[in-house]
């Protein structure tokens, strides 16, 4: 990955041994894996001959990009020219892990005392009964887009209450969305039916 540092940043490094950098649009330090969790440990840091970049070398506590892919430099402009469905499902990818990370911040946040009226997803994450009722309702009136043969607009509508319910019982639950992609990556090896039948063993 690549970020920007300033001399703070730097110190704040040696001293934590977490990779740390500057935000120029929030002029503030950030710590990668604040708040996802995916830390990286630096293990050495070196110059390069101008003394105008640097490098961390270091050991990720899990993907370093918040897509989930071991490196944000994971898109050739090659396959892209070639295939513009590659730069689209980076896209989508990237949606769901910044939501992801959205719903890990708001969980951090419950300590906090909350000023007005708390946020929807606040709501969500401090009452599994809310949020177990909502999962079921959205997946109910996803299913009635097919029942009642609605426009597709609103299949994908119904489709992304579905996935924001159901990615806050996710980060309730800490698991998290690359959990569930491994999961369905394994699953193309074999037949629904096939797999099925595991589960029952």
């Amino acid at each position: 990955m690549q970020g920007f540092v300033n001399k703070e940043a730097l110190e704040v490094t040696i001293s934590s041994r977490k990779a740390t950098f500057y935000s120029r649009s929030r002029s503030k330090l950030w710590i990668k894996g604040e708040t996802s969790m995916n830390f990286i440990q630096v293990n050495e840091i070196f110059f390069d001959c101008d003394y105008d970049s640097i490098i961390y070398l270091g050991k990720p506590d899990g993907p370093t990009c918040h897509t989930g892919a071991e490196t944000c430099y994971y898109t050739s402009v090659f396959d892209s020219l070639k295939n513009p469905q590659v730069e689209e499902k980076g896209v989508a990818l990237t949606t769901l892990y910044s939501l992801e990370s959205i719903i890990s911040q708001r969980k951090e946040e419950l300590s906090l005392p909350v000023e007005g009226k708390p946020s929807w997803t606040r709501r969500l994450l401090t009452n599994d009964k809310l949020l177990c009722s909502k999962i079921r309702e959205e997946a109910d009136e996803l299913c009635r887009t097919l029942e009642e043969n609605e426009d597709e607009t609103r299949t994908a509508s119904e489709m992304a209450d579905v996935l924001y319910h159901s990615m806050a019982l996710l980060g309730l639950r800490g698991v998290k969305v690359e959990d569930v992609m491994e999961i369905l990556r394994k699953r193309f090896s074999k037949s629904g039916i096939e797999e099925k039948e595991n589960r029952r063993k």
